[in-house]
């Protein structure tokens, strides 16, 4: 068999927190290329439900819509129990979901610190030792976080210290994870992505003076495209890759060497 065939995800199945939209719809999509069945999992059902028929007519592969809360530990589970039970497994994981806010440290109120820790790094210990917890009965599975090249550096000019801070406790827990089951088959690594261009950001009027200086930063003078996340994920969820697990993976054009 060769490396091509290698890559293939048939018969795996699998769950993109975050998933409706951006980053996420991206890699559900080309997980469902590589021939997994997946589950959308969102915060918002319709747009979920959008995302799972365009990915299922496009692939031909099964693919559901959940609406879940990833800071709540009860939707959660009943989450992870609905995509054993309607997908008839769980081989892989990409816990996705995030925020950013943008505040001065001096004027951020806890709350918003709150919030941006609970969805950020909170959910992903949630969904992880959930979705870790079948993963290990069965003896194999792959996690995937997704982190941030802001969890090894401090974005200028953005003023986001709670966002930096949950991206690099994003990276130790997943490397702690990796540890603790490096003996189980149960696998976990991230991902840091650089500045990417997903819909949300290059449609929003607001963030174009950033944009630009972004553009200026950036050694290869462009923003990332969310396509140029997929064949790490895709790598990362199958079996091409036993041997890597407690692995940070930056994808950022090299916004980080310097």
């Amino acid at each position: 068999m060769g490396i091509v065939e290698k890559m293939r995800l048939d018969g795996k199945k699998g769950f993109v927190t975050g998933g409706a939209q951006g980053i996420g719809k991206c890699t559900a999509t080309a997980l469902a290329e590589a021939g997994a069945d997946v589950a959308i999992v969102d915060l918002n059902l319709e747009k979920a439900e959008e995302t799972a028929k365009e990915i299922a007519e496009k692939t031909g592969r099964k693919t559901i819509a959940i609406q879940c809360d990833v800071t709540k530990e009860e939707d959660v589970q009943n989450m992870v129990d609905t995509v054993v039970k309607e997908l008839g497994g769980l081989d892989f994981c990409h816990a996705n979901a995030g925020i950013c806010i943008n505040e001065p440290a001096e004027s951020m109120s806890y709350r918003q610190w709150l919030k941006n820790i609970d969805v950020n790094l909170n959910s992903v210990f949630l969904t992880d030792t959930i979705a870790g917890r079948y993963m290990l009965k069965q003896g194999h599975g792959s996690i995937i976080n997704t982190a941030s090249m802001s969890g090894h550096i401090v974005n200028v000019p953005q003023p986001q210290c709670a966002y930096n801070s949950s991206k690099a406790g994003v990276i130790m827990l997943t490397k702690s994870l990796a540890v603790e089951w490096a003996k189980t088959g149960v696998r976990v690594n991230s991902i840091s992505p650089g500045y990417i261009g997903t819909d949300l950001i290059m449609n929003d009027s607001n963030l174009k003076p950033l944009i630009d200086k972004w553009n200026g930063m950036a050694p290869m003078g462009r923003l990332g495209h969310p396509e140029e996340l997929e064949s790490i994920v895709v790598w990362l969820a199958g079996d091409t890759s036993p041997f890597c697990t407690g692995t940070d993976i930056v994808i950022d054009g090299a916004f980080t060497c310097f």
